[in-house]
C-alpha cells in the first residue's frame, strides 16, 4: 500500500505537493518621525537644549510622544563642566571643561580652544572680564618682576663701621680745634678729607649701574661643553622661546621671552603724583609690568643649547633698554585710540598729563647674554640662578666700589627695531 503525499492548494489555484508554510511573526516596524534642521538654534534642539540648561529653552517636562525624536547634529553650541550625574554643570570637580562642537563632538576646553596640547602648562586661562578688557594674565610658570633691578654695593659692614666712625672723629676733631685755634687752615684741611668721600659715593650711585653692565660685557664666555656642574658661567648665543612665549602688552609683538611695559609721567610745580615718591619736575613710574619665562639659548662658542630658568618666580635682574612708543606732552595731548584702549584695559585715567610709555623686549631669535650657575640634570643641560650675589670686585681705575645683582644677570643689546635671526 503506498504513501500518499500530502499536497496543497496555493492563493493562484495551484496544486502543488508538499505541506503549506507556516505564517513567520513579522518583526514590529520601527516608525521616526522627522525632525527639520534646526540652523544651530539651541531653542529647537529638544531634549538636548533641556538637559544643558541653555537659557531661553522651555524647561518644562514635554509629553511623551508615539515616535522617537532625534535631535539634529547643529543644535547649538554649549559649554560646560562634568559634575558627576546628570545634566551637564557650570562647575566641575574634574580635570576641565568640556565643550560641545557645532558638530555634537565633545572635547576638552572651551570652544575655539583649538586642538588638544595646544593650550600649554603653566599659562593661565583669562576669566571673562580679563579676556574682553584685553590684558594678558598669565601664571605662575611666568616671573613678575614687579620691582626695579637693584644694584647694590658689596661692601663688608665692618670697613662701612670703621668708616664711619673714623668720619665722625674727624669730624669732632676737625671742629674743636676750628674752636680752639680759630684757623681757617683747619677747615679747609677737613674739608679736604670729607669731600672726596662725598664725592666718591656720589660717583657710584650715578655711575654704579654702568660699571656692572660694563663687567658683564668684559665677562669672558664660558664654552658649555666643558662647563661643570655647580660654575658660574656667561653665556652669549641666540634665543629662542620655552613652552610659554610672550607678548607685549601694547605693540603686540609675538614670541618674546621678556616683556616689559612701562607708564612714566611728568610731575610739574603742583602737578599729580605718579607714586607716593615723585618729587616735582622729574619722571615718576605710575605703572609697569615686566614677565619673563623660561626660555633656550644657543651658545655661540659650542653650539649647544641650555635651558635658562627665568620662569616660576626665579629672581632675574634683565638690562634692557626700552623705547619710548608713546609720548604725550604739551603740544600733543591727542591721544590714539590705542593707547586709549590700552589705559582704559588697566583703569588708568587719561586726564590731562604728560605721558611717555615705554616698551622693551627680547625677541625670539634675538642675541643675548646670560650668567648663571650650571646645572645639569638627566642628561638636559640649565642655567640656573645663583645662591649668592656675584659681586663686581673693585674696579680701581674706574673708581667704583664692588657692586652686585642678584639672581640671573640678563642683557640684549639687540636694536629691537632691527631685524633678528629667524628660527
Amino acid at each position: 500500500m503506498g504513501t500518499r503525499i500530502p499536497s496543497h492548494q496555493l492563493s493562484s489555484g495551484l496544486y502543488v505537493s508538499g505541506r503549506p508554510e507556516q505564517p513567520k511573526d513579522r518583526p514590529p516596524t520601527m516608525t521616526s518621525r522627522s525632525v527639520p534642521y534646526t540652523g544651530g538654534d539651541p531653542k529647537k534642539s529638544g531634549e538636548l537644549g533641556k538637559m544643558l540648561e541653555i537659557p531661553g529653552v522651555d524647561q518644562k517636562p514635554s509629553r511623551p510622544s508615539s515616535g522617537s525624536v532625534r535631535s539634529g547634529p547643529n543644535s547649538g553650541p554649549a559649554v560646560g563642566r562634568l559634575s558627576g550625574s546628570g545634566p551637564m554643570s557650570r562647575k566641575s570637580s574634574g580635570s576641565g571643561p568640556i565643550a560641545l562642537q557645532p558638530t555634537g563632538l565633545i572635547t576638552s576646553g572651551p570652544v575655539g580652544s583649538g586642538p588638544v596640547g595646544s593650550r600649554r602648562s603653566g599659562q593661565l586661562e583669562q576669566p571673562s572680564a580679563a579676556a574682553s578688557a584685553g590684558k594678558t594674565v598669565y601664571g605662575s610658570a611666568v616671573t613678575s618682576l614687579n620691582e626695579e633691578v637693584k644694584v647694590g654695593f658689596k661692601v663688608s659692614r665692618a670697613v662701612v663701621w670703621v668708616f664711619m666712625v673714623v668720619v665722625a672723629m674727624c669730624l669732632l676733631v676737625g671742629v674743636f680745634l676750628v674752636v680752639a685755634v680759630k684757623k681757617a687752615v683747619i677747615l679747609v684741611a677737613l674739608g679736604a678729607v670729607i669731600v672726596p668721600v662725598v664725592v666718591l659715593i656720589s660717583w657710584n650711585c650715578v655711575w654704579g649701574r654702568r660699571g656692572l653692565l660694563g663687567f658683564v660685557k668684559r665677562y669672558p664666555d664660558a664654552e658649555l661643553r666643558g662647563a661643570i656642574d655647580g660654575q658660574y658661567v656667561k653665556v652669549t648665543g641666540v634665543v629662542t622661546c620655552g613652552s610659554i612665549p610672550l607678548e607685549s602688552s601694547y605693540q603686540r609683538i609675538p614670541r618674546c621671552v621678556y616683556v616689559s611695559t612701562e607708564l612714566y609721567e611728568y610731575k610739574g610745580l603742583g602737578g599729580k603724583s605718579a607714586n607716593p615718591k615723585h618729587s616735582c619736575f622729574t619722571w615718576g613710574s605710575r605703572y609697569s609690568e615686566k614677565y619673563v619665562a623660561d626660555f633656550y639659548v644657543s651658545d655661540f662658542q659650542s653650539g649647544l643649547r641650555a635651558l635658562v630658568k627665568a620662569g616660576y618666580s626665579a629672581k632675574v635682574a634683565p638690562f634692557v633698554e626700552p623705547n619710548t612708543v608713546v609720548d604725550v606732552t604739551k603740544d600733543n595731548k591727542e591721544l590714539s585710540p590705542n593707547f586709549l584702549g590700552w589705559l582704559a584695559d588697566r583703569k588708568l585715567s587719561s586726564d590731562d598729563r604728560i605721558m611717555r610709555l615705554k616698551e622693551g623686549y627680547i625677541k625670539e631669535g634675538s642675541t643675548v647674554s646670560v650668567m648663571g650657575v650650571v646645572q645639569r640634570h638627566d642628561n638636559v643641560l640649565m642655567i640656573v640662578p645663583s645662591a649668592e650675589p656675584v659681586s663686581t670686585g673693585c674696579q680701581w681705575i674706574r673708581c667704583l666700589l664692588p657692586t652686585y645683582a642678584e639672581g640671573l644677570i640678563l642683557t640684549c643689546e639687540d636694536n629691537q627695531n632691527a631685524d633678528v635671526i629667524p628660527v
